[in-house]
């Protein structure tokens, strides 16, 4: 039996890009390729369980939309679990920094490129996101790090004012973030709500 290691599963509304809002139920999984600076994740923690474990404990929660999320869940997540989930009626999305495969049958994927992360431009097997979100600061350059990228074709580009801890910094990444998306307005805004209302 195939055993996963799994930070914590939680039950929120998610917080971030096209499916702000809505309820989910979160699955986070443990261990990452990157590691990004100002990641809030502290994913090196973990308890092992089985596909039917996590099962039994997302069954507790009204909602039958999944979010997996890490860590990076490429690196355990793969098409048969996502069939798992299929099974029992869960939306399947997941939230990747792209450096890897995503399983081709989950229903929705948010790709956010990282800085150092590398994307293989002729991957023909990858899965295309449907949206991408990247981290905005004011020291990056969005449009460079998608030309750099396979995922040109996504549907939906978010910009997301990174959170430095600083509040000051922080308005002037947000103020900035913003501005760039009135120069640039194929992007959008996508906000921490779950931060905003103190939620987890």
């Amino acid at each position: 039996m195939r055993v996963f290691r799994v930070n914590n599963i939680f039950y929120s509304l998610q917080g971030e890009g096209r499916n702000t809002g809505r309820a989910a139920v979160f699955i986070r999984f443990a261990g990452c390729n990157l590691r990004c600076s100002f990641c809030d994740t502290e994913f090196n923690t973990y308890r092992e369980m089985s596909g039917e474990d996590i099962l039994a404990t997302i069954g507790n929660y009204p909602s039958r939309f999944v979010v997996l999320t890490g860590g990076e869940p490429t690196l355990q997540v793969d098409e048969a679990f996502v069939d798992l989930l299929h099974q029992q009626g869960y939306e399947v999305a997941m939230e990747s920094n792209g450096t890897r495969p995503a399983p081709q049958n989950l229903d929705w994927l948010t790709v956010s490129p990282k800085e150092g992360g590398k994307w293989d431009k002729n991957n023909d097997n990858c899965r295309q996101p449907d949206e991408i979100k990247i981290v905005f600061d004011d020291e990056i350059n969005p449009e460079e790090i998608i030309a750099h990228s396979s995922f040109l074709i996504a549907p939906l580009l978010y910009l997301q004012p990174c959170d430095t801890g600083d509040a000051e910094r922080n308005r002037v990444i947000t103020q900035a973030c913003v501005d760039y998306i009135k120069a640039h307005p194929r992007w959008r805004l996508s906000l921490q709500t779950h931060k905003l209302i103190d939620i987890e």
